[in-house]
């Protein structure tokens, strides 16, 4: 019995420490240089903006913008756990089918500085199409 209880404490304390784990908040405007397989290279600005009242403890909600000079704003949403982050995105104009989903890790630079390298899917932009971003927060 005495070995019950020790287990059931040492399975709560593990429990309450997951709990209490909370994921970095990457919310800033990030410069970022793509490059895409149908379009070719670009560049753009991401914006994540956290959504505290959707996050708790390793996992974390945000707001998510894209904006591509020439191409146009691309609104969305994120999704993290702890350093690795989904993002949802799609181009304001529905009719071109330029949305997907994006996956990235999340790491400071030698300076400090949060950035991510994302690989993204688009399941009907001419056909299907994927590329690549790297981005580092202003």
């Amino acid at each position: 019995m005495k070995y019950f209880i020790y287990s059931l404490f040492l399975l709560m304390s593990f429990n309450s420490d997951a709990e209490q784990t909370v994921a970095p908040d990457f919310s800033g405007v990030y410069n970022c240089v793509g490059d895409d397989t149908h379009e070719g290279k670009y560049t753009g600005v991401v914006t994540m903006a956290l959504k505290p009242s959707h996050s708790k403890g390793n996992y974390a909600s945000y707001d998510f913008k894209l904006e591509v000079p020439g191409y146009g704003t691309y609104l969305g949403h994120a999704a993290a756990n702890g350093y690795h982050v989904a993002m949802h995105f799609a181009l304001q104009d529905q009719s071109t089918k330029d949305y997907g989903t994006g996956i990235a890790e999340m790491k400071k630079n030698a300076s400090g500085q949060w950035g991510f390298h994302k690989f993204y899917f688009e399941p009907e932009f001419k056909g299907g199409n994927t590329g690549v971003e790297d981005c580092t927060i202003q």
